[in-house]
């Protein structure tokens, strides 16, 4: 959420940086600025009105002491007590319409974010590795359920369309790809490992910006009170809400795995194939709070830690900045994380880090204390760290071998060893890459 103001001292800056993302957004901030302007006047008039109550209050003492009449005064006093319980509920009345406003204005794109309407506008950082030359490249689906990995048909059975079921070794091998990322993160990247419930509060959608704008795409139970977690960034980072925390403990750092939960109510168009933008996949998440000057590095070593993981793994892939019309909605900056699919002949995202500023910390009251002794809101960032389904999808299509999906699938042990010269790393046997 925005900060008030910002938008009441500069209202043409955040009209322009917002006109970066999407035409529209100009009328909504003339909305919050008129509404500002009812909200500050009422609750100057309700001082006022509170002054005077005080002060006929005062005088009735001084009467009743005398053993006067203030019959008249008291009068007064009533009138006043209800024009303030209406005015004060012409506050509360106009906060809500302020703040429901400002839930529905997406983040400010940082001033180096490219400029762009679409995906085509996102220019490449940067490289690692070549493309895999494979001739004839076969599709994800057919290699996994070939290999005994997947059965779509009786996922389909039992919970519908866009669903999975692991098999065998696929089972075997989701397992072993959580607990890599886990370890990985926990062990080399100094992350806290955390086991979340994988149903959140309303309250907590709202807090990193899932609700009210996407609540199509969630999956809600108990009358939308509750909400099966689309991503474990809501109940990882919801963890530290209204809280202040000490400049000592920052910046801090989360990993956490979690079933994600969606609708893609919006995905129409878009590939939906197989292990691709599924209502329910495994996920390592990572979260980090931290001051906020430290924030653009934190991401910078955000994604240098999502993208070791790839490294490990030996995928060929590439890093992205999302421009200002393909951001995320609560997003400050993204780089995305995409590799090379030589079964779609395109680079696909398995991976996406983000700044947002204190945008989340607003919405949830995350505070922390300053070297001053002043209560700032933190900066809040998040990465998929990264989507292990996806991950067993691009590894199938670049290396379509049951020997080598059944070495991965060994297990934890034999998927992640620490290499003493560089601190990540797999052992011989469970090298998918070699």
């Amino acid at each position: 959420m925005l900060d008030v103001r910002l938008i009441r001292e500069n209202p043409d800056l955040v009209k322009s940086r917002l006109a970066a993302r999407a035409a529209g957004h100009s009328e909504t901030v003339d909305a919050i600025l008129a509404v500002d302007v009812e909200r500050r006047a009422a609750e100057t008039s309700l001082q006022g009105l509170q002054g005077d109550r005080n002060r006929l209050s005062k005088e009735i003492g001084g009467l009743r002491a005398k053993k006067l009449d203030s019959s008249e005064l008291e009068a007064q006093v009533k009138t006043i007590t209800a024009g303030m319980e209406r005015i004060s509920a012409e506050v509360e009345a106009l906060s809500a319409k302020q703040r429901d406003l400002l839930l529905n204005l997406p983040n400010l794109p940082q001033a180096d974010v490219p400029v762009g309407k679409d995906a085509a506008d996102n220019p490449v950082v940067r490289v690692h590795g070549e493309k895999p030359v494979i001739a004839n490249p076969r599709d994800h689906v057919a290699i996994a359920e070939g290999l005994g990995l997947i059965d779509t048909e009786r996922a389909a059975k039992i919970s519908g369309s866009g669903f999975a079921v692991y098999t065998g070794a696929g089972a075997r091998l989701e397992r072993a790809l959580i607990n890599f990322l886990l370890d990985l993160h926990t062990r080399n990247h100094g992350y806290t490992e955390v086991a979340t419930p994988f149903v959140v509060r309303r309250d907590c959608m709202v807090g990193t910006g899932q609700l009210p704008k996407f609540e199509e795409d969630m999956y809600g139970v108990d009358g939308g009170g509750l909400f099966l977690v689309p991503t474990a960034e809501v109940p990882v980072t919801n963890l530290r809400r209204e809280e202040i925390l000490k400049a000592a403990e920052l910046p801090v750092k989360y990993a956490a795995y979690t079933p994600c939960f969606r609708r893609e109510a919006g995905s129409a168009g878009r590939e939906t194939k197989g292990l691709i933008r599924m209502h329910q996949f495994d996920k390592v998440e990572l979260v980090k709070i931290c001051a906020p000057e430290e924030s653009n590095a934190e991401l910078e070593a955000l994604t240098a830690d999502a993208e070791r993981v790839l490294q490990a793994l030996g995928l060929h892939y590439r890093v992205i900045v999302l421009c200002t019309g393909d951001m995320g909605f609560g997003s400050a900056k993204t780089y995305d994380i995409e590799v090379w699919a030589p079964g779609q002949n395109a680079y696909l995202e398995v991976s996406s880090c983000s700044n947002f500023e204190d945008y989340q910390a607003r919405r949830m009251n995350l505070r922390m204390k300053g070297e001053d002794g002043k209560n700032r809101f933190c900066h809040t960032l998040n990465g998929s760290g990264n989507r292990s389904g996806e991950a067993l999808c691009r590894l199938a299509r670049e290396r379509p071998t049951t020997r080598r999906i059944r070495r991965v699938a060994r297990g934890p042990r034999a998927v992640f060893r620490c290499a003493p010269h560089h601190n990540i790393g797999l052992n011989r046997a469970a090298r998918p890459c070699a």
